[in-house]
């Protein structure tokens, strides 16, 4: 557990810095190293995009978001536990953060210690939940995954829609990384077809781009090779198991 604890990277979200140092103090204590701390909503959500923590404490009356629907928001990017730590207290405010996405909910004034071991607690579960679930064979680009066998695209871990024609593109493209791949080749290959128009290929690349690049209109993996065709960029150029 102590190494897992080590390397586990928790987000604190609170107006009060002293709150913040305190919490801080208490969790390197416990060997927790990798600690960031946001002040406000927007700052959370920046940080939690940045370093994609293992687990988030909350406030939720913070100067710029509800800590409520700031909770939504993080939902879209992370599945990880977030645990309420506010001085709202009634059990209406209960059920609403856990209505939100919330795991846990702790009021102030707290014990930190007590929030440490619930923080242990949800880290344990989590790891169990890891250990457990079955293994999935696909191609991991760093910022994107894709998982033949059950047909699935994530994209900085969330699933992304992608119809059938492109998926089976991005497959082909996966299985031939950092080789330069004609469009006649794709066309072939992929539409299963001897000829065919260069444009079907180009907007289905385009909304490939759109779906796994950072910025579709200047691709870091999915690049085109002038005059030759594109190519699929994957500096391990491997294909690996999780």
């Amino acid at each position: 557990m102590e190494s897992f604890i080590t390397c586990t990277k928790i987000v604190l979200v609170d107006d009060d810095i002293h709150i913040l140092e305190m919490m801080q103090t208490v969790l390197q204590k416990e060997r927790f190293h990798n600690i960031y701390t946001a002040q406000s909503g927007e700052e959370a959500i920046g940080v939690c995009q940045e370093v994609k923590p293992d687990i988030i404490v909350l406030d939720v009356m913070l100067p710029d978001y509800d800590g409520f629907l700031l909770c939504q928001e993080l939902r879209k990017q992370t599945q990880v536990p977030i645990l309420f730590l506010t001085a709202k207290t009634t059990d209406l405010d209960k059920l609403t953060g856990f209505g939100f996405g919330g795991d846990d909910y702790i009021t102030k004034p707290f014990n930190p210690l007590e929030v440490v071991a619930r923080i242990k607690a949800h880290l344990r579960r989590q790891k169990l939940i890891h250990q457990h679930k079955p293994e999935k064979k696909g191609f991991d680009y760093g910022r994107f995954r894709v998982i033949e066998e059950s047909g699935e695209l994530l994209v900085e871990g969330r699933q992304i829609s992608c119809p059938a024609r492109e998926f089976k593109l991005l497959v082909f493209l996966c299985k031939h990384p950092n080789q330069i791949i004609s469009k006649k080749q794709l066309y072939k290959q992929v539409w299963e077809e001897t000829f065919g128009e260069d444009c079907t290929v180009m907007v289905h690349i385009r909304r490939l781009r759109e779906k796994i690049e950072p910025d579709p209109s200047n691709p870091q993996y999915l690049v085109t090779v002038r005059g030759l065709g594109y190519k699929l960029i994957n500096p391990s150029c491997k294909e690996n198991e999780e």
